[in-house]
């Protein structure tokens, strides 16, 4: 892990750019993003395609550096790839030739962590996802939305500082989705870990989320941070709420007007 300490809490954008280069030039992805993700909060990122929402957890992970201003987390400067934050992405990532409980394991191993204690947190993490009973099984005899819940178990095991969700859901059927989401939030309400959630379902933005940063077409920024404001936990009810229906108009006006000025231009960052 790499850092500088510095004196700000939370898990923080500060003036964040991001530029690459190519063959073909120079394409400016993300220009002057200032956000901050508090203890405990869960945070999405909707935007219109290619507007560079993956870029934002490439660089709170480390994978990328910004290439203007700074990723802080609790005080330290993220200038490298860490070990204290976990990513659970679109694709299924799980290990097909081990075990549930050796693939729920591996983050810990990988942190020589003890046998005994490993084993003993990959299990309590199967148990919170609901998949006690699956531990022998390998990921080709699950379903999908059970290898994800695999792949979040995985994740959690580690005691990250900020849960990375990269789509999670994106490869799933709707009815599945819909029913991982709400499993999601039963389990984030048990950890209350700090997660940043990036999606294209504004529906599913609104339900998951403390509050959403809704970024504009590139080179983007955030254009509006809205706080949700629906009781949590979510009743049954939450989509059929006055709130809900009104941000959901709120952000579907936002999403195509930065829609409209993405036509003419590639979408090389997600």
């Amino acid at each position: 892990m790499t850092t500088t300490q510095v004196e700000s809490k939370n898990v923080s954008f500060d003036g964040i750019g991001m530029t690459f280069d190519s063959d073909t030039g120079r394409t400016e992805a993300v220009r002057n993003v200032t956000a901050s993700i508090a203890e405990g909060q869960f945070v999405s990122v909707i935007g219109p395609s290619g507007c560079g929402k993956s870029t934002l957890l490439d660089m709170a992970c480390g994978l990328l550096v910004p290439s203007r201003g700074r990723v802080t987390i609790d005080g330290e400067i993220v200038t490298g790839p860490r070990k204290d934050t976990a990513m659970v992405f679109q694709e299924d990532s799980t290990l097909h030739w081990r075990s549930v409980l050796d693939n729920v394991a591996f983050g810990l191993e990988i942190k020589h962590v003890d046998k005994d204690e490993r084993l003993e947190k990959a299990r309590a993490m199967i148990e919170l996802v609901g998949l006690k009973g699956f531990e022998k099984h390998r990921p080709g005899q699950l379903s999908g939305g059970m290898r994800q819940r695999v792949a979040i178990a995985r994740a959690l095991a580690t005691d990250p500082r900020i849960l990375l969700m990269d789509e999670p859901f994106g490869a799933l059927d709707q009815q599945t989705r819909q029913f991982i989401g709400r499993e999601l939030l039963k389990i984030w309400e048990q950890t209350h870990n700090r997660v940043l959630f990036v999606t294209h379902d504004i529906q599913e933005a609104i339900y998951l989320s403390d509050q959403i940063w809704v970024m504009s077409a590139r080179p983007s920024v955030v254009r509006e941070v809205i706080d949700v404001g629906l009781p949590r936990p979510r009743p049954s009810g939450t989509h059929a709420m006055a709130r809900f229906k009104e941000l959901e108009d709120h952000l579907w006006s936002i999403i195509k007007e930065e829609a409209a000025k993405t036509l003419g231009h590639g979408t090389d960052a997600a």
